[in-house]
């Protein structure tokens, strides 16, 4: 489903991605892992658009979309829930997912059943719904950004840090949902630094270091490598 071959993406003379290829498949949940400043957000934004790409490709079934803005990678099926929520917080949890949905062409039916759906999925934003977003808690707010971004009915699903800043509870419910949206069928691409709770719902996993990959693998072969342990996982 998606393409990435030699990315590279630059802040001025930094140089955040360093010519990174992987690929994720239809179906699968691909996570990558990595200490802060590796490159991970910058990589997942520039696949959005939202990072331009001082060179390689991008590619989305069968399409470059290197140069496309993110409202036609949206139009793709490529949505973002970003590091750090970005909810909209002068509006109610019930409007940002309406604008979760506006590029659907659909009827105002359908947009309710998605919500629904969202509503199940995360019972707290049925509660929440009229209240504004940046009333919120910050799983609150993380539960919203991930509906928010499933409004667009997308193929492929970016989640970038969603476990950041939560407690364990609030983790425990996104990673329940991540595994659901994986019962699903949904694709995902996963940036998150808890990296057992990460490679644990993975089908394959990517370790990015200082802007490049330096090992992939299945999510168990990752977290029963000794380097990962050592790193990532707090075991020596």
């Amino acid at each position: 489903m998606l393409k990435i071959e030699s990315v590279k993406v630059s802040y001025g003379a930094i140089q955040a991605v360093k010519g990174v290829s992987l690929e994720v498949r239809e179906g699968e949940v691909v996570t990558i892992i990595g200490a802060n400043g590796a490159g991970k957000s910058s990589l997942l934004k520039s696949i959005a658009g939202l990072e331009r790409v001082a060179s390689g490709r991008i590619t989305v079934g069968d399409r470059d979309c290197t140069q496309l803005p993110p409202h036609m990678r949206l139009g793709l099926g490529i949505a973002l829930s970003p590091e750090g929520r970005g909810v909209f917080p002068d509006q109610t949890v019930r409007e940002n997912l309406l604008l979760g949905a506006y590029s659907r062409k659909q009827s105002a039916d359908e947009t309710e059943a998605s919500m629904e759906r969202e509503f199940i999925r995360f019972p707290r934003l049925r509660e929440r719904q009229h209240q504004f977003s940046g009333t919120l808690s910050g799983g609150e707010q993380q539960m919203l950004a991930i509906s928010r971004a499933l409004m667009s009915k997308p193929r492929m699903l970016l989640l970038d840090e969603p476990s950041l800043g939560l407690a364990p509870l609030v983790i425990r419910d996104i990673f329940g949902a991540i595994r659901s949206l994986r019962e699903e069928g949904l694709t995902i691409l996963l940036v998150e630094q808890m990296a057992k709770q990460a490679l644990g719902v993975a089908d394959r996993a990517y370790v990015l270091e200082v802007g490049n990959i330096t090992l992939e693998g299945t999510g168990r072969d990752l977290l029963n490598d000794p380097k990962v342990k050592a790193a990532y996982l707090g075991a020596h």
